[in-house]
């Protein structure tokens, strides 16, 4: 259940709402956006809600109250009335925009992490991404630097500007990575890892959570519910492409989900067309269907030298081509009245 609360509603008065659900038994999750305050009570019991929506109604601070039957409650449509933005710094995150997040795919060393940060945000990359722990199929694989590589995204975020996403890989990482990044990323191994989410929803920071590779929709939004849950409601929504039958490419990239979540969820939803194809050569035209079809952005990997990167060198974007793929995108943005 939403109780939507009246612009003019004080904090007292939302001091009321959230007394109420919690004597009742209830857990309560206050929202407060651009334009009005919402609060959640969660685990309302089907006996209870009707108590509750009469006693709240004739509430003259309150405009209304949406039962909520999705198990997803405080990221489904009904918790707000208009999709908002994430913001990151001075970055907003949809829903009119077009984010263009970028760096490679691994920090490797400093040279080459300072290069593709300058690359990128030269080109009109607005977040820079790159990891630190990396999670391998293969434990001979390159696993990342690990605080090393984080401080080392820290002074490129100071000399580019660019705030910095970067994954933690299990909830005792969340606490580090928070002191040097600014937005965490749930990979997709990761997307039902309870505690892990649970402890980015405390953590208060911008989330990136992707969706599994054989998760339905439904399943990736009661994830982001457990974030929002647990007090965050900064959610970035990203669809990484999902395993089927097909060997052409990596994963198969889901477009006609963006659609689909911007109708059930009010969070940002982003693609990784990198991940996704697998091929240098199919992250443009992935990018421009993306923004096409209504995605709120794009996670892009660039390398300096993707010959030799440490992993996934086949989908890393060279300097030059990621700057081509921008200044198509931006072509395509303002015939869409998209901002990048």
């Amino acid at each position: 259940m939403i109780v939507i609360l009246r612009r003019d509603a004080s904090e007292e008065q939302v001091r009321r709402i959230v007394s109420a659900i919690e004597e009742a038994g209830f857990g309560a999750h206050v929202s407060r956006g651009e334009q009005r305050t919402i609060v959640g009570a969660i685990g309302t019991s089907p006996e209870a809600r009707p108590i509750l929506i009469e006693r709240f109604k004739g509430l003259p601070f309150v405009d209304k109250v949406v039962p909520v039957l999705k198990p997803y409650k405080l990221v489904s449509m009904e918790a707000k009335t208009q999709r908002e933005p994430v913001r990151v710094g001075d970055v907003s995150v949809g829903p009119d925009t077009f984010t263009v997040i970028a760096g490679p795919c691994a920090v490797e060393s400093e040279e080459q992490l300072m290069a593709a940060a300058r690359a990128v945000r030269d080109a009109g990359a607005r977040l820079l991404r790159g990891g630190a722990f990396k999670p391998r199929t293969s434990p001979y694989d390159f696993q990342g630097l690990g605080e090393e590589g984080l401080k080392l995204l820290a002074a490129a975020r100071r000399e580019t500007g660019l705030p910095v996403v970067t994954e933690a890989r299990a909830a005792g990482q969340v606490e580090l990575v928070a002191r040097y990044a600014d937005v965490i990323q749930v990979g997709a191994r990761n997307m039902q890892n309870f505690d892990l989410l649970k402890e980015a929803g405390r953590s208060g920071m911008p989330v990136v959570l992707k969706r599994g590779f054989a998760s339905t929709v439904e399943e990736w939004l009661k994830a982001a519910e457990h974030v929002a849950s647990a007090g965050n409601l900064n959610i970035i929504l990203c669809e990484r492409g999902i395993r089927t039958y097909e060997q052409a490419v990596r994963f198969t990239q889901d477009l006609a989900i963006v659609p689909v979540v911007r109708e059930l969820s009010h969070l940002p939803v982003i693609v990784d067309p990198s991940h996704a194809s697998g091929r240098r050569g199919l992250v443009g035209p992935v990018c421009r269907a993306a923004l096409a079809i209504g995605a709120d952005g794009a996670l892009v990997e660039v390398h300096p030298n993707p010959d030799g990167a440490l992993c996934d060198a086949a989908q890393q974007l060279r300097p030059k081509q990621f700057e081509e793929m921008m200044r198509r995108l931006r072509r395509l943005a303002a015939a869409l009245d998209r901002e990048m």
